[in-house]
């Protein structure tokens, strides 16, 4: 279910957990003295334990990404990886497969890669499960993989990943309350199947419980966009033609909170509390009381950076350097990224997400261009959208 962002690339998403086991236009990064205390890049708690190699190797690395193609947030992740292989100096050739396919399709780009003899994978995952087959060949061939925005239970598999279940949790228990505890909720999801959008879905259903008074609407599983922006206005054309936009009191969604809002204004709809990512066009939204005038909203961290971690750790584990993990994580071998949550209803969140934003920047991406500890390039780089040999 998922998301890109344009970039603030200083400070932190919130403090990230090191836990074991879950698209483009330029501009300059905001300085840091700009930037809150907690700002859309994430950094982790602890640095990786182990110091790059003087000399590193160059290595070939492969890229797929298998869907979400003109996707904010995907394609801002593809830029970040190309980055990361540029600045690292680390990587003679990136392969990149960047296209809307299903599991089977991207089992057989994995497979492609291998082919390609590349000595890592780097990839966002479109099953948890499906994609073992390709990735203990890779194994068997000396392959590292890495799987990046979402996890996968392959157990030879890094994980590196924002941490949707609470991403979910956070922006559905500020939108619960900020109703009260009672109301109509519109709950607009991702791609179907997705692990992301899975735990998403498992979060916002977790907070649901606590809260009777909420009722949950097109239909309890919510309504998918495929995190496409036409699906996504579309979805909402549709939902107030049929009349039932004015039944409801509030909006959850899954990254594609700035189609869904400027389609309620060229309906000439009272807006309704709504909670999104922190995706550049619907923070600019939410600070924009002319254009946007009653719009009430909350964003929630997402960095899509984690394309550019997930090279980085893929030179760490070809370098044999150690990465550090937390055996308590439900899936072995992974980094979590936590999320955290600004709105525009207090001073203090206005200021938070105007340090958040990057002039400029593609409005589609996600504010979070860098993971401090886990990514090297300059926001420029991520901009630019160049790997090695480009």
């Amino acid at each position: 279910m998922k998301r890109m962002r344009m970039a603030p690339g200083v400070a932190a998403l919130a403090a990230i957990a090191l836990v074991v086991s879950a698209c483009t236009a330029g501009a300059t990064t905001a300085p840091e003295s700009a930037a809150p205390s907690e700002a859309p890049s994430a950094a982790p708690s602890e640095a990786p334990s182990a110091a790059p190699s003087e000399a590193p190797k160059a290595w070939k690395i492969g890229y797929s990404n298998g869907g979400g193609v003109g996707n904010g947030f995907r394609e801002e992740q593809v830029c970040t990886a190309k980055a990361e292989a540029l600045a690292s100096g680390g990587v003679s050739e990136l392969t990149t497969i960047h296209r809307n396919t299903d599991a089977a399709g991207q089992l057989s780009d994995i497979r492609d890669l291998i082919a390609k003899g590349v000595d890592a994978i780097v990839f966002n995952p479109n099953d948890p499960s499906a994609l073992n087959p390709a990735l203990q060949e890779a194994k068997a061939a000396g392959i590292k993989t890495v799987s990046v925005d979402a996890y996968v239970t392959d157990p030879d598999t890094y994980n590196l990943y924002n941490n949707q279940v609470e991403y979910a949790k956070v922006g559905a228990k500020w939108l619960f309350d900020k109703l009260g505890g009672n109301g109509t909720v519109y709950y607009s999801r991702g791609l179907a199947g997705h692990p992301a959008d899975s735990d998403r879905d498992i979060g916002f259903k977790e907070v649901l419980k606590d809260y009777p008074g909420i009722k949950v609407v097109p239909t309890a599983d919510g309504v998918f966009t495929g995190w496409d922006p036409a699906t996504a206005t579309q979805n909402m054309n549709d939902f107030i033609a049929s009349g039932q936009y004015d039944q409801i009191d509030g909006i959850w969604s899954s990254g594609m909170g700035t189609q869904t809002v400027d389609a309620i204004k060229a309906a000439n709809k009272k807006f309704v509390p709504i909670v999104d990512a922190d995706i550049g066009g619907f923070v600019a939204q939410l600070l924009d009381p002319t254009g946007y005038p009653d719009l009430e909203g909350a964003a929630v961290t997402n960095t899509a950076a984690v394309g550019g971690a997930g090279v980085n750790l893929a030179l760490k584990l070809l370098n044999g350097e150690a990465v550090q993990t937390d055996p308590s994580a439900t899936q072995p071998n992974t980094v979590l990224l936590v999320p955290v949550i600004k709105d525009n209803t207090t001073d203090q969140g206005k200021a938070d997400l105007k340090a958040w934003q990057v002039p400029g920047l593609d409005p589609l991406w996600p504010l979070g261009l860098e993971i401090p500890g886990w990514t090297t390039y300059a926001p420029e780089q991520a901009v630019a959208c160049k790997g090695p040999g480009e």
